[in-house]
């Protein structure tokens, strides 16, 4: 299974996330993946979703 090299992903916190940071995520659209981390761990391993896969869980939730 291929890694995606997410080192150089912009991150983005939601608009409805408040400015003390809280319980957040954070997503990065790169050119083959979404990644998804957790805003208070961002040391810790991002989850990263082909597009359709991503699509499928958002309409999921």
């Amino acid at each position: 299974m291929h890694t995606p090299d997410i080192s150089a992903a912009k991150w983005r916190k939601s608009s409805y996330s408040g400015p003390n940071g809280g319980q957040c995520v954070e997503l990065a659209d790169l050119p083959h993946v979404i990644a998804v981390r957790d805003s208070k761990n961002r040391d810790h391993p991002a989850l990263t979703f082909n597009r359709t896969t991503f699509t499928t869980l958002l309409r999921a939730l």
